[in-house]
């Protein structure tokens, strides 16, 4: 379902990685970041990874909405402070439903409804988001057991699913803000996240 595209060093302000674009089958673009200080493809064992859905309201608009920013910004920070480690970022903005349906949630949102009842009421389920392409990505890199920067227990399962191992949990924890409380306590409620 993927293809290598392209790879490049990418230097950031949260350190020096190794940037990967890939291409699935539905012609959508995901980037793998790598940090690894060793020498040529040689892993450490079960490396931190953070799989982060895209959120362009939140990672580059920064919409106070969500914590999509303050989760990538966290992982990639927390990332660059190890030997090794991989952030993958998957194209699938809205949980799933894309940009126009995600500003259409935002719509019911404002008229009173949490995202999963925006969502639903758009006629999709609460979380269309996949994790098959990352296990790819992952196993294309060589790795096979990660250990996961999540909050979300789906993630877990769907890594797991497909074929990678993860021997441990980092959460990825976020404050709360006066406007993404109720979208934290519904992630919590709702979906099950493992929110503090």
């Amino acid at each position: 379902m993927i293809e290598k595209a392209a790879e490049a060093q990418f230097q950031s302000r949260f350190g020096m990685f190794r940037i990967y674009a890939y291409k699935s089958s539905d012609g959508k673009s995901h980037i793998a970041l790598v940090r690894c200080n060793g020498k040529g493809p040689v892993f450490e064992s079960a490396m931190p990874v953070r799989i982060h859905s895209k959120c362009l309201t939140g990672d580059t608009l920064g919409s106070l909405r969500c914590d999509c920013r303050e989760q990538l910004e966290g992982a990639l920070e927390y990332l660059g402070k190890q030997s090794c480690g991989i952030l993958i970022y998957l194209d699938q903005e809205g949980r799933g439903i894309g940009l126009t349906n995600k500003i259409k949630a935002y719509a019911l949102q404002d008229e009173g409804m949490d995202t999963v009842e925006a969502n639903m009421e758009l006629g999709f389920s609460e979380d269309l988001r996949k994790y098959d392409v990352a296990a790819q990505i992952l196993q294309d890199i060589g790795i096979k057991e990660i250990k996961l920067i999540t909050n979300n227990p789906d993630k877990i399962r769907q890594m797991e699913e497909f074929g990678i191992n993860v021997v441990e949990r980092i959460p990825l924890v976020i404050k709360p803000t006066e406007y993404n409380h109720r979208y934290l306590e519904t992630k919590k409620e709702k979906l099950k996240h493992m929110l503090e």
